[in-house]
């Protein structure tokens, strides 16, 4: 009885409502407002989208359009970030990226990441065309991990679209302490060109990997939504030829950004957010290492760290509108 009263203690946290009814009472008592549907991409893809935004008696100061990273999805842990940032101003807006959440696509499957960048810009721009009065607020990319990578991509694709790029943990290159070995690689891209879907890429829990305090890998590990399987061998393969493209293109990088790593990261790499920072064009550029933190930076982390975090993105964002 004991264990199943923490097991629905832990999903009330998860949600993020406590105990009033329902979602949206949440959302209210927050201050905030939140919609949620599905979008059709111009490759037909049906998408799922949710936005957060402030109350009606606070005019957004910013617009922040953001990504999550490979295996997660926007309706678990990832929404404390955007709920934070509406409560602070800010309007957030966001889709389960192809083959992740309630989006179409086969589980964690993704063929090619180029289409991704379109399917994004193509929502982003879908949303300031049905909202005018967006139009010149400061817009700003926020990604994490694989969606810090997919915001650099954006960026490079659509460079003068945005003021500016929060960059959590971004997945510019895979960590050499996660990437497989030799002769693994060469082994799986020759099986890869037969079977793109086969989930059997030998990798570590990247959850365990990610989260530091014990309880919330077991909220994280509660998603439904969440990946549970294997890498699949295409989307491994695209990964590695896109974190390849995006590490040959970090001197071309020209917006204002903020990137926050983990000292203690072992599934993106803090040392390629430093040459980041170092090569980047940009002459607005902030980079943090939390010494001791780990990959899951925003939910992960200590409550205490968490809040370090939350507080100097908002520091940025401040400065910046």
């Amino acid at each position: 009885m004991e264990e199943k009263q923490n097991n629905k203690s832990l999903q009330t946290q998860l949600y993020y409502w406590g105990n009033t009814p329902t979602e949206q009472d949440y959302y209210n008592l927050q201050g905030i407002k939140s919609t949620k549907s599905f979008f059709t991409s111009p490759r037909n893809l049906t998408l799922f989208t949710r936005s957060w935004l402030p109350s009606a008696k606070t005019p957004p100061r910013g617009i922040i359009f953001m990504v999550h990273g490979y295996g997660n999805d926007i309706s678990w842990t990832f929404q404390a970030t955007p709920i934070q940032l509406a409560k602070n101003g800010f309007a957030c807006f966001a889709l389960d990226l192809e083959g992740h959440g309630q989006s179409q696509g086969l589980k964690a499957y993704v063929p090619n990441v180029d289409f991704v960048i379109d399917d994004c810009l193509s929502f982003y721009n879908f949303v300031l065309t049905q909202n005018p009065e967006f139009q010149d607020l400061p817009k700003f990319l926020y990604g994490e991990s694989m969606g810090g990578a997919i915001c650099l991509l954006i960026h490079l694709k659509s460079p003068s679209m945005f003021n500016g790029a929060i960059l959590i943990a971004p997945m510019c290159k895979i960590s050499d302490k996660v990437r497989p070995r030799w002769p693994i690689p060469q082994f799986l891209t020759i099986l890869a060109k037969f079977a793109p879907t086969l989930a059997i890429v030998p990798t570590a829990d990247l959850l365990d990997k990610s989260v530091k305090v014990p309880e919330k890998k077991i909220i994280g590990g509660m998603n439904p939504n969440r990946y549970v399987g294997k890498p699949r061998l295409g989307t491994v393969l695209e990964l590695l030829r896109v974190t390849d493209y995006v590490s040959s293109k970090l001197c071309d990088v020209n917006l204002p950004f903020l990137i926050l790593h983990g000292s203690a990261d072992v599934v993106t790499d803090p040392e390629v957010s430093r040459e980041l920072y170092q090569l980047a064009k940009s002459k607005d550029k902030t980079l943090k290492i939390y010494e001791g933190m780990m990959h899951s930076l925003l939910f992960g982390e200590t409550d205490e760290n968490v809040e370090i975090v939350r507080s100097d993105i908002l520091a940025w964002l401040n400065d910046r509108c």
